[in-house]
């Protein structure tokens, strides 16, 4: 037989662009339209219904950015059309390639119930299967005029991305605003011969099945009357339906379908946008619930869930509803998908506790999924975490995106760093936005890596990012995909569902253990410079308020301010979104977010100060707070009392021009350039700075990535820097005890002020930019005289190790690495530590020298600023402040508590007393992260702390009030059976803990 497939195949594109689809809608009337602009920010239904519109004409353009139109559709149905399907085809002038990032709406009845969403893929609104004839139609579409940000040449700067630089220029043209008839029939053909076509051409070419099914379509085709596609499209489908019921083979994969919609929290639109995402997507996959009874939809990010609620109780009522049928369903247990490199521990462990409490309060549901498809990776802390909240299993996708290393599994066991386990599994249809098409489920089918021992992946099938959700063209393609020879085979199911059949058929998977780090997005880690420092401040501060507020609760009765708490740890952990903290998003986001740090703060400055004073109570004497989990200059960890600071320190000249700082524990010395080119450890007599090296050294790159220009810096930005060594001013500082550095660059100015506490074995780093550089790099860099292989780096929970080589390229794509408050360094006997009070990012290098002694000089660099102009054009201009601090001869503990130190101010107020802890620990390498009154309002106390060094910890805490009962239990405070501390006498507990052990304890109050 001669070889026509390409002729039939060209044909078959050709017939249904040209022919078929066009047939769906054979016939159309105009709707008459009219259209009212929200003069500013979104308004209530109520109003949109209300106002009065003015006609406006297919063709017109409309809609200025982040602007709201109401668009109000009226027409009457043809009496000719009696018995026949009928929707409203609304084409607010979309892109069908850009479903989620442009322009969208909701339609609503004039009684205001919703309706369902319209995007790009989903332009249709049902009036009637089948109508009478002469329906008068009115339908009411709230329309958002969001800007396109990522156009088809993405990542070029623009000022869309505010509402206050977008302009008032129209967005849209209106292209269809119509009543037509629906033919099913026809729309089926188009489904049947799509999933063939996609299917035939993933087949091999001399399979005798890609030829049976080109045979079938090309009969089909023959069928088709081109100028009557409408009568002969049943005739068509039939002739494909025995290709269409050849079952699938016994050995194909199968894809477990979970209807999804990614919705970004913020991304290229605002907070305030996302609402309305959520409502409009949340809207139409009820109704597609309605339609379809095998489709199963799952949304994640307790946040949105609780938006849905507030915003659009009309919406919820339908949620609900779906919620309870077991088709819709709460995915994930997190308040939002989250970043997890850069929450702290408290922080991440928050995440689930509120959104699984959300979940569990609204339905009675519990999740034991952790759902992460777009999280740009995975910290080494999360998997306890996510065990400690009652979950045990972990999805997502991201890591498909490494650029240089393949992960080698889809399927396997992910190990923390306690030696926690959790069942995670990474869809090989390597996309959170499956389409159904051909093309995805034979790739994800032919990726899996886990053939021979496992057949079961998972597909979130629904357009994302933006939101939109499933369409009912994805359910019908999965209909004729779930037996189809061929193909894998595609069931709709629950997360849950997949999970047990995956965990049941491959009860013993490999193991990775450590970060799941993504080869991509490094520059996320320091992209955003204030949207970072206010989450870490904000991290800090809710740990002193829940502590001064709890023991002032316990002490002196002062209410607990259980509701403030609550709201602002939600918003904190909004802010943790995975486009918000790491620095992704529009202007518009980042400006909101310092606002909300700022009242944030305040609020919680305003709950700390009240619970102080109710503690210090009324006298003269001067009292430090110490929120800190280490005793500070005499006073406890967690108490207060009169501080007790030892020695002084000298600042004289240095020979050759500098200054010289000397406390009796550290003699640094600054030369005339402002650079730190020796810390000595006088007790080790050690130095710190590598031969011939300095530190505080500034360094400047080009930094102009491949793309994704918030997101990514690529390895060649190192091939060019500038090191930042001349001076303004190198002079004694005010209080003769620090040195004040002032450098000009650029457009840009830093000050530095350089100092050595008393008593105290760190050199403190105060580093102010003033920052007006465009598509550079800021490195502070540290030359370290330390031998190591690998280093520690802090995370929740814990530490983690790198190392410091790159012997493989798994090594060597990590050249941009998150740490918390520290990096540590260790040879035997002796270590250095780096620690921050704002920044994430940093860089870890080693040369051996090869001249002078031949020493290993490690190379720490903290990243301070960037300034990428997409998505934000004005990323990070302005003033801003770092603290960091050089520890020599700090081991792993002195790097815990240094860190601790650096981002936990103290408190000082006069009043009668001290003030005793409301709760100690006797071992140095216990760290209580969360002392605070329990979630229920019982007014037990709760204390949760973790090992911090790395080994195992025999501790004793003691509470300082009377306890009736003690309980360990899960995150979510409640008790858990098969744990129990090993002694309990009065209000003494001893408990024994892993290498990085958490555990929470619940005290009951006598």
């Amino acid at each position: 037989m001669h070889d026509d497939r390409s002729l039939v195949e060209a044909r078959l594109k050709r017939v249904l662009d040209e022919r078929i689809r066009p047939a769906v809608y054979p016939e159309s009337v105009p709707l008459e339209v009219a259209v009212w602009h929200a003069p500013g920010e979104p308004v209530p239904v109520a109003e949109g219904l209300a106002a009065e519109p003015e006609p406006i004409e297919v063709g017109a353009r409309w809609g200025a950015p982040w602007g709201t139109s109401w668009f109000r559709v009226t027409g009457t149905v043809p009496e000719a059309w009696a018995g026949r399907t009928v929707e409203a085809i609304l084409d607010l002038g979309f892109d069908e390639n850009m479903p989620g990032f442009q322009c969208e709406g909701l339609v609503h009845r004039p009684d205001g119930t919703p309706v369902k969403g319209l995007n790009p893929r989903n332009q249709w609104v049902r009036v009637g299967a089948p109508v009478e004839g002469g329906e008068e139609v009115r339908l009411h579409v709230e329309a958002a005029s969001n800007p396109v940000i990522l156009d088809y040449h993405p990542f070029l700067p623009t000022q869309l991305g505010d509402k206050e630089t977008a302009g008032s220029d129209p967005q849209y043209t209106l292209a269809r605003m119509d009543l037509a008839v629906f033919d099913e029939t026809v729309w089926q053909l188009v489904i049947d011969l799509e999933v063939l076509g996609e299917l035939m051409a993933e087949l091999p070419v001399d399979s005798a099945r890609r030829w049976e099914i080109l045979r079938a379509v090309e009969r089909a085709l023959d069928a088709v009357d081109l100028q009557d596609v409408n009568g002969t499209a049943g005739e068509a489908r039939s002739r494909l339906a025995d290709v269409l019921a050849a079952p699938a083979v016994p050995s194909a994969h199968r894809i477990s379908a979970v209807g999804h919609a990614h919705i970004d929290s913020a991304w290229l639109w605002p907070l305030r946008e996302t609402v309305r995402k959520v409502a409009r997507t949340t809207s139409n996959m009820t109704a597609l619930l309605d339609d379809e009874p095998d489709f199963v939809f799952a949304m994640s990010q307790a946040q949105q869930w609780a938006w849905v609620k507030e915003h659009r109780p009309e919406v919820w009522a339908r949620v609900k509803k779906a919620v309870a049928d077991g088709r819709f369903v709460p995915a994930g247990g997190m308040w939002v998908e989250s970043d997890t490199n850069m929450p702290g521990s408290e922080a991440m462990a928050r995440q689930f506790v509120h959104g699984k409490r959300f979940f569990l309060d609204e339905f009675g549901i519990e999740n034991e999924e952790a759902w992460l498809p777009d999280t740009f990776g995975f910290a080494a802390g999360l998997p306890q975490i996510i065990k400690a909240a009652g979950s045990k299993w972990l999805l997502t996708q991201k890591i498909s995106w490494s650029q240089t290393n393949k992960f080698p599994h889809h399927t396997f066991r992910w190990e923390g760093i306690d030696g926690t386990r959790i069942f995670t599994h990474f869809p090989p249809v390597d996309t959170y936005n499956c389409s159904m098409k051909g093309s995805e489920i034979a790739h994800a089918a032919r990726n899996f890596k886990d053939k021979g021992v496992a057949r079961h992946s998972l597909a979130p099938t629904g357009w994302g990012d933006g939101g939109g959700g499933t369409t009912r063209e994805m359910v019908a393609k999965s209909a004729r995909l779930r037996d189809l020879e061929g193909s894998a085979t595609v069931v709709w199911e629950t997360p849950q569902e997949f999970f047990e059949k995956a965990e049941a058929e491959h009860p013993e998977p490999p193991v990775w253990v450590g970060e799941l780090y993504l080869e991509l997005h490094r520059a996320t880690l320091t992209s955003q410079a204030r949207t970072k420092q206010g989450n870490r401040r904000s991290e800090h501060l809710l740990r002193e308020a829940e502590l001064w507020a709890a023991t002032a609760a316990v002490r002196t009765g002062l209410p607990y301010p259980y509701q403030e708490l609550d709201r602002i740890w939600k918003t904190v952990l909004l802010h943790q979104f995975h486009d918000i903290l790491p620095g992704s998003s529009i202007a518009w986001v980042h400006r909101e977010a310092r606002a909300t740090y700022e009242r944030v703060a305040a609020e919680l400055d305003a709950i700390v100060v009240a619970a102080q004073h109710a503690l210090a109570g009324e006298g003269s004497t001067p009292l430090v707070f110490n929120a800190a989990p280490h005793a500070r200059a005499g006073v406890p960890a967690g108490g207060a009392a009169r501080a007790v600071v030892e020695g002084g320190t000298t600042l004289t000249p240095r020979p050759g021009g500098g200054h010289v700082l000397d406390n009796g524990l550290l003699r640094i010395e600054i030369d005339a350039r402002g650079l730190v080119v020796s810390a000595h450890d006088i007790e080790a007599d050690r130095e710190t700075i590598a031969p011939g090296r300095a530190a505080n050294l500034l360094q400047l790159h080009p930094d102009f990535p491949n793309m994704w220009d918030a997101w990514d810096v690529d390895e060649f930005y190192r091939n060019t820097v500038t090191d930042l060594t001349d001076a303004d001013e190198v002079t004694p500082a005010g209080d003769g005890a620090s040195v004040r550095i002032v450098r000009s660059f650029g457009a840009s100015r830093v000050t530095q002020v350089l100092s050595l506490p008393p008593g105290e074995r760190r050199l403190v780093l105060d580093t102010e930019v003033d920052w007006h550089e465009t598509e550079k790099f800021l490195k502070l860099a540290f030359p370290l005289d330390v031998h190591a292989e690998r280093y520690a780096s802090e995370t929740q929970f814990g530490h983690f190790h790198r190392p410091t080589h790159t012997n493989t390229s798994w090594e060597a794509a990590k050249f941009e690495a998150c740490n918390h408050r520290f990096v540590h360094f260790e040879e035997p006997g002796w270590g250095v530590a780096v620690v921050n009070d704002s920044t994430y990012g940093h860089d870890v290098t080693r040369t051996v020298r090869t001249d002078g002694d031949r020493g290993t000089t490690t190379t720490v660099r903290v990243s301070l600023l960037r300034a990428p102009r997409f998505p934000d054009p004005e990323t990070d201009q302005g003033v801003h402040r770092f603290r960091h601090a050089l520890v020599p001869g700090a081991g792993i503990g002195d790097a815990v508590r240094e860190g601790w130190r650096i981002n936990l101010r103290e408190g000082r107020i006069n009043g009668a007393g001290a003030v005793a802890p409301l709760v100690t620990v006797d071992h140095e390498a216990v760290v209580v992260t969360a002392v605070k009154l329990a979630d229920d309002g019982s007014g037990d106390v709760v204390v949760r702390f973790h090992e911090a060094h790395g080994g195992r910890a025999r501790t004793t805490l003691t509470a300082g009030f009377e306890v009736a009962g003690v309980t360990v239990t899960d995150l979510l405070e409640r008790p858990l059976p098969e744990a129990a501390p090993e002694r309990h006498e009065g209000s003494r507990v001893t408990v024994r803990l892993r290498p990085f052990e958490l555990m929470t304890l619940r005290f009951r109050r006598a």
